[in-house]
């Protein structure tokens, strides 16, 4: 990874911060760009990923759009330039003043995500005096095999409208007269590594489909979600994500006819470009034996780990040391939680250390906090290290 190459210069930046590797994010997003255009798909960058200006600046020059899950998230990409046809905006909970925004902004289409939404959004666009383009969030049933907290579209997830709904509600959602139902949208989870989960996905959403349009809706997009897995385990053996295996998995399986059919890729394209640099602040020995070693980040710059029990693989990216020893690595934050790993295996770490958490791009900085009044991370750009 690109901070074990600038190690001893990084030493000259205030820890914890982000380091990002943006030869690498452009590699990320012409790769995805490439493998995309062979069949026409559309891309949308999911800005819950990473919001970094930065990044944003880059993201937009190889045209994707954007999916949104706030109002606040479609406030910063039509701000940072994108184009409001290329955004789309899903979220279980949007806030009426979050509707009456993106109906001002003419987005690609609001995906609603439960029945009392679509009435929303219909009565919205009537004060507003236009109609407004919406997609149907349906939720497909299907388990994503990824971790149980990220995934979003078995039948009990919070996350879009029952397809019995749909079918049941169907001639009164034809009849809303301020809206569009333009598209459906489908999104089964994150960090998804089985591929053959998205042939499972095709099938029911060519069923759902041809389903809905014999009832007379008529869609001019399918959006697919996103959710293609990193590697977090040895992420410089895949730095860039598969992208044209799933992209070929959705061309032989999904059959929808001519309809555009659109893809919402956040963690794939920024995750490993991005890693947390932090200082080792201490070594010591719990009374069972517990060797520790705390860092000056926490859970308030990756909050990963404690959250989800989730993996990043950890480097001491200094050490000189030949020697190495297990440790336990630990944050600053007053939470027994805030551990990054467990008996992970590094270099003799000492006092002053550099130390590197790896694929820290997506749902690092995003989910940062303030927690124990603790400053905001810094970033530091490849491009800007002399």
């Amino acid at each position: 990874m690109l901070s074990r190459q600038l190690a001893q210069k990084l030493r000259a930046y205030e820890t914890p911060f982000y380091l990002y590797d943006m030869a690498l994010l452009r590699q990320t997003l012409e790769s995805v760009v490439y493998e995309s255009k062979r069949y026409g798909y559309h891309l949308h960058y999911a800005i819950k990923a990473n919001y970094d200006d930065r990044l944003l600046a880059v993201i937009r020059e190889y045209g994707l759009g954007i999916d949104c899950a706030s109002g606040n998230e479609l406030r910063k990409a039509i701000e940072a330039g994108f184009d409001p046809q290329q955004i789309v905006y899903a979220g279980v909970g949007k806030r009426d003043k979050e509707l009456r925004y993106a109906i001002s902004q003419k987005i690609l289409a609001i995906n609603a995500e439960s029945i009392e939404e679509l009435y929303l959004i219909d009565q919205l666009s009537a004060e507003a005096g236009c109609k407004t383009d919406v997609a149907l969030r349906i939720n497909p049933d299907i388990d994503p095999k990824t971790n149980h907290c990220i995934d979003t579209g078995q039948a009990d997830s919070k996350f879009g409208i029952s397809y019995e709904e749909i079918l049941e509600q169907a001639e009164a959602l034809k009849a809303l007269p301020n809206i569009n139902i333009v598209g459906i949208h489908l999104h089964i989870g994150s960090q998804i590594r089985e591929l053959h989960v998205f042939e499972n996905m095709c099938n029911k959403v060519n069923v759902i489909v041809e389903n809905l349009e014999s009832l007379g809706f008529s869609f001019r997009f399918v959006d697919v979600g996103g959710g293609l897995g990193v590697n977090y385990d040895v992420p410089e053996n895949e730095p860039i994500p598969n992208f044209a295996s799933l992209f070929s998995i959705i061309h032989n399986h999904l059959k929808v006819g001519d309809r555009e059919v659109h893809f919402e890729f956040g963690r794939a394209i920024v995750a490993e470009c991005g890693e947390l640099i932090t200082s080792v602040l201490f070594n010591k020995t719990t009374a069972t034996g517990r060797r520790l070693v705390i860092v000056d980040a926490s859970m308030t710059e990756l909050i990963r780990p404690a959250l989800y029990g989730s993996y990043h693989n950890i480097e001491n990216i200094t050490s000189e040391e030949t020697l190495t020893s297990k440790y336990t690595i630990v944050g600053t934050a007053c939470e027994s939680t805030d551990v990054f790993q467990e008996n992970v295996s590094l270099k003799r770490t000492k006092r002053g250390d550099l130390i590197s958490l790896k694929s820290a791009g997506a749902y690092g900085m995003s989910m940062a906090s303030r927690y124990n009044l603790h400053d905001l991370p810094g970033a530091v750009y490849s491009d800007e290290i002399e």
